[in-house]
């Protein structure tokens, strides 16, 4: 099946910056949405910014205007640039990747990394 391994967290104070990024293989056939999750203490998992098989990009309410999300030309690597961080983004991000294309945000991905861990310090 696909495999996706995040890399790139680590702790940050309010208003830095961190870029995560997502290694992907086995996309041998098909078309996949990819995005990015994150899960904080005592929350649920959440959508945090998504990608699908035509460039079309979604993003939740709470990080538009800070991440950005983007894919290298060969659709191997996925990213998601953090600017302007705040505590509450604190969180284990995950990459996920589906080959229902249409699902942006949802959390019904079925592959999944294991995730990088965040932290951002007020």
């Amino acid at each position: 099946q696909v495999q996706l391994m995040e890399s790139g967290g680590g702790s940050v104070q309010a208003g830095g910056s961190l870029r995560l990024t997502c290694a992907a293989s086995r996309f041998t056939y098909g078309r996949y949405c990819m995005g990015w999750f994150r899960q904080g203490p005592g929350k649920e998992r959440e959508g945090v910014a998504a990608l699908d098989h035509d460039g079309s990009i979604t993003y939740a309410d709470s990080v538009k205007g800070r991440f950005t999300i983007s894919q290298d030309n060969a659709k191997s690597t996925l990213y998601l640039e953090m600017n302007s961080l705040k505590p509450e983004d604190t969180a284990t991000y995950y990459c996920a990747a589906d080959p229902r294309w249409w699902l942006q945000l949802s959390p019904a991905y079925v592959h999944w990394g294991r995730g990088t861990q965040v932290s951002v310090s007020s």
